[in-house]
């Protein structure tokens, strides 16, 4: 059942009442002049002006990755906490990069007629309504994963990107793997025969964030501005830095944290688009703590298609210790003697995160085991993070093809930015968003306790109103997704 987070936020007839006030509340600082402007195409030695927004994490490593882009710079950077700020600016500078520009309100960096981007790497409750404000503005959209915090503002993110005509990416950047392109590509021409089940595989070491009182807001936090559509909740650590991820009000949990990626690729190697069914299970266990989102989780997607025929999706986020799996985190996944396509390995900036996000293993220095499995009539298939596949056929499981290679998920933005192309994009936010759509179908089914009927044609869960209210999610006036976008 809804928890008191959800409770607290404004009902929905408030938001239909406020949800106009969000364009009038960025107009009036200027931050829709862009609006009826287009960007005229970039020529290849022209410098693209990058706009970062939100550094402390993942923020840093999108500044590190357009810095290292020929003709590309990070012009402008956005926190709403100084002390990262300050900290960003003096790590460019020891980096020999040029002084951005600084913001600490989002919306008066839409307002900057020099930026031709916007990069966003802020808490998963901001990530749509960012990007819509970008799109309004003129901006292209670099979007870091989940697009949406809710599946209802995700859509409108994507009308926005139709509407102003913008190239809009989504930071799944195993799209732009040559590793995983070509496992999709193989499996596509019939490599491991019909492939009928994919499972995504999230167990990924996660110790307890303890509990965390309520304390006054830290000097240079501008917290009203953090918590922006999210409901006023007094200042705590664990609802702050990165922890956000395990409260439902700011994150989605690790389904919707490292989980999106493996998601991402098991529906693109499934071939499917919207599920008809989903349906999760699993709890929060082991730790006694603060953190509302489970750390188990079973996850199941029923795909029906057009032919008649149907597929399955499996999903399961462990946060502990566990087994490996198809030799996915064992450190041997990389072994001599196998079939390669010889695609080579890309420089260790866009190496796997999932080995650099967090430390590894708590109790044994154990890797996570990150990766997906795809089955089929003739053999299966398995991805490692981002930057390889090995395969197995036939009954006897011979070894089969294995490619590693990895890709530069932020070059395929910029040359997109450049050319206008939004058929170039190897993550459109459109299929970003479909995947980010199985997150919001699992967690409300979780939290509901219930199977989710959903219909692809309507976009809505069959006959079940409380379902579809928290898809829709809530804002906080005046950080409101528009209606009208």
């Amino acid at each position: 059942m809804p928890n008191d987070d959800q409770q607290s936020q404004v009902s929905r007839r408030q938001f239909l009442l406020t949800g106009s006030k969000a364009g009038a509340s960025l107009a009036a600082l200027g931050g829709m002049d862009f609006i009826t402007r287009p960007r005229r195409a970039l020529g290849a030695n022209e410098r693209v002006r990058v706009a970062v927004c939100g550094l402390r994490g993942r923020g840093f490593d999108h500044i590190k990755a357009f810095s290292s882009l020929p003709n590309v710079q990070v012009a402008a950077v956005c926190d709403i906490d100084e002390n990262v700020l300050a900290r960003r600016l003096q790590n460019m500078d020891q980096m020999g990069l040029p002084k951005p520009e600084k913001y600490i309100d989002c919306r008066k960096l839409m307002d900057d007629k020099s930026i031709d981007a916007i990069s966003i790497a802020t808490p998963n409750h901001w990530h749509s309504l960012l990007g819509i404000w970008a799109c309004q503005a003129g901006k292209d959209v670099y979007c870091e994963k989940p697009c949406s915090h809710d599946f209802w503002e995700g859509q409108q993110l994507v009308k926005a990107a139709e509407k102003y005509n913008r190239i809009v990416e989504h930071g799944t950047q195993s799209r732009s793997s040559k590793a995983v392109i070509e496992a999709v590509r193989q499996m596509r021409e019939g490599l491991i025969g019909e492939v009928y089940l994919s499972r995504g595989l999230c167990f990924k070491w996660r110790p307890t964030i303890g509990h965390a009182p309520v304390q006054p807001v830290p000097p240079g936090v501008h917290y009203n501005l953090w918590l922006g559509p999210a409901p006023e909740h007094a200042f705590t650590r664990n609802r702050f830095h990165y922890n956000w991820h395990w409260f439902w009000v700011y994150g989605n949990g690790d389904l919707g944290n490292q989980g999106i990626h493996e998601l991402d690729v098991a529906r693109w190697g499934l071939g499917v688009t919207y599920p008809t069914k989903a349906t999760a299970i699993g709890g929060h266990f082991l730790f006694h703590d603060d953190q509302q989102t489970p750390n188990v989780l079973n996850c199941a997607f029923e795909f029906d298609l057009p032919d008649g025929s149907r597929r399955m999706l499996e999903f399961e986020v462990r946060g502990w210790i566990t087994n490996h799996e198809a030799g996915i985190g064992t450190g041997a996944f990389h072994s001599k003697g196998l079939p390669s396509a010889g695609l080579g390995v890309h420089h260790s900036l866009h190496r796997t995160r999932a080995a650099t996000a967090q430390p590894l293993g708590p109790v044994n220095g154990a890797p996570s085991t990150i990766g997906n499995i795809f089955y089929g009539s003739k053999g299966y298939l398995a991805i490692e993070g981002y930057d390889s596949f090995k395969s197995w056929i036939g009954e006897r499981d011979e070894p089969g093809p294995h490619v590693r290679g990895a890709g530069n998920h932020f070059a395929n933005f910029i040359d997109c930015v450049r050319s206008r192309k939004k058929e170039d994009l190897t993550a459109p936010i459109e299929e970003g968003q479909i995947s980010c759509t199985l997150i919001h179908l699992a967690n409300v089914s979780y939290r509901l306790g219930r199977t989710l009927h959903f219909d692809p044609e309507t976009l809505s869960v069959k006959d079940d109103d409380e379902a579809n209210t928290m898809l829709h999610g809530t804002f906080r006036a005046p950080f409101v997704v528009p209606d009208e976008v």
